[in-house]
Order: structure tokens, then sequence, then C-alpha cells
């Protein structure tokens, strides 16, 4: 679990050292890893037939995670990976609501001091500067904001999928859900007027690094240590991803970071994990 974490936490770096636009960067991300994904379940003779129901079913979480690489990206471009990063798991709070209002779940004490400790690190890191930083800056903190809503449709999709589609294996799913996203991509780049070019070597092995350590490694890993977790222990791993993000963001692209900046940084990851842990059911609940 933690390698896949740590894994997915280089996507956003491979997006800013590839020297193609968001949306193709993108594109290629689906593309190669669909691809590398529907090798290895080949390899592994792990590819089960399917139908056409079952891409059906598919095709809300391939358009979600299409809208939600294609807001992304750009976010990252503005704000830089760290940030753009830790802004989209936020998501986590955008479920939770979603629970409330569709699920009748009940919030408790523990989620609002998640959001409330969330919030004031998200101020601290944009918040206290707002006024100085350019538009383009402050565009890329509501993307990564939006970047959320759209990753939150992805999942809750995608659940609904794993769900009713049990016939279907998880790497299968995603390797269906990224060749999906790729035709979603390519009408998405069509309209923006994009380039395919891959300009440069940089670029190619970025993109390459993109699809192999993002789309593939990184969500295998974490998709079969899941089941083997407490969910409370997930999700801290998870925060593995922002976490690194930002830290190879200051490291490689030498964003300038101040003392509030850490303590933002540190306030953010601890609410969204706070947020994010759900108490566990008890015996009688669970036999009900």
């Amino acid at each position: 679990m933690s390698a896949g974490a740590a894994l997915i936490s280089t996507t956003s770096i491979f997006v800013r050292w590839a020297h193609v636009a968001p949306t193709v960067s993108a594109f290629y991300r689906m593309l190669f890893g669909g691809v590398m994904l529907l090798v290895l379940l080949l390899v592994r003779r792990e590819w089960r037939r399917f139908g056409f129901r079952d891409l059906v079913w598919l095709l809300l979480p391939a358009l979600a995670f299409a809208a939600d690489l294609i807001i992304w990206h750009r976010s990252i471009l503005y704000i830089g990976p760290g940030l753009a990063t830790l802004v989209a798991n936020f998501q986590v709070f955008i479920m939770a609501f979603v629970g409330v209002v569709f699920y009748r779940e009940r919030l408790g004490p523990r989620f609002v001091f998640g959001l409330v400790l969330a919030l004031v690190g998200l101020w601290l890191l944009v918040g206290v500067d707002w006024s100085s930083f350019t538009p383009q800056f402050r565009i890329g903190v509501y993307l990564g904001l939006l970047t959320g809503v759209a990753y939150s449709v992805y999942l809750l999709s995608l659940r609904r999928v794993q769900l009713r589609r049990v016939h279907l294996d998880a790497t299968q799913v995603l390797c269906l859900n990224s060749l999906l996203c790729v035709p979603m991509l390519a009408i998405a780049v069509g309209i923006e007027g994009g380039s395919y070019a891959i300009p440069d070597t940089q670029s190619w092995l970025a993109l390459l690094g993109l699809g192999l350590f993002g789309q593939v490694l990184g969500w295998v890993l974490i998709v079969r240590a899941m089941p083997q977790l407490p969910a409370s222990l997930v999700g801290l791993l998870l925060l593995l991803q922002p976490a690194l993000s930002f830290v190879l963001d200051v490291i490689l692209f030498a964003r300038p970071t101040s003392g509030l900046d850490w303590i933002g940084l540190t306030l953010s990851l601890l609410g969204i994990f706070v947020g994010s842990v759900r108490a566990r059911p008890s015996a009688a609940a669970e036999s009900a």
C-alpha cells in the first residue's frame, strides 16, 4: 500500500516534466497505461470475457476520470504538482457530503474537526497571500477543488460498477476504464485543437512513466492491498501521495516554501485523514 501511494505521488511530477498540453498528457497516460494493463492481464492469464453491458456501466466512471485528468493536469501546471495534488484530495469531504445527501450517513464531530483542520491548513497555504497571487494561480486552486468533485464522481460510480459487475476483476476494471478514457480524451484534444506530437525524449520518458507508475504499478498495488488492511490505515497510507508530491515539488522544482506552508500542509493532511476515517460499526450493527 505504501509503495502504491508513493508511486502515484509521482504522476503530477511526470505531468510537469512532459512538454505537452494538459489534455494530451492525460490522453497518453490512459493510452500507455491501458495498453500496459492489458498486456499484464494477458500475460498473467487474468483477462476475462465481458459484455456490452459491462462497458455501458463503465461509461460514467470513464467520463468522470477523463474530466478529472483534464482539470487536474491544468491545475498542476498552474499551481505546481504538490499543491494541486493536495487540493484535489479534498474530495474526501465531497464524498462525505454525498454520503449524507444520498445515503443518509451521519457526520460526527470527528468529521467536523477534520474539515476545520483541513480548511485552516489550506488557508495557510493559499489564503494568507491570496491577493498577491496571479489570476492563473487562483484559477489553478479552483481547478484543484473541481478535480475533487470529478474524482468523487469517478470513485462513487466505479464503486457501483464493482458492486454490480462482480465478475470483473479489479485490475481488468482499471484496464477497461483506462481504454474507455482514451477516445473521450482524444475528442477533448480535438476540440482544443491540440497536437499529439511528443516533442522530445524527456516527454516520451515522462509520459511512459506517467502510464507505468501512475496508471499501472501504483493502482495495481493499491487495489491489491486495500482488502487486506483496515480502512483507517488505508486512509493514512494514501496520504503519502499528496505529502510526497508536495516534497517532490519543493525538491525538483524549487517551490518557494515558508514555515506557514509546512504548517498548512501538515494541518491539511491531518484534517483529510481525520475526516476520512469512519467509526467502525458495532457488532450488533454488523449482525443486523
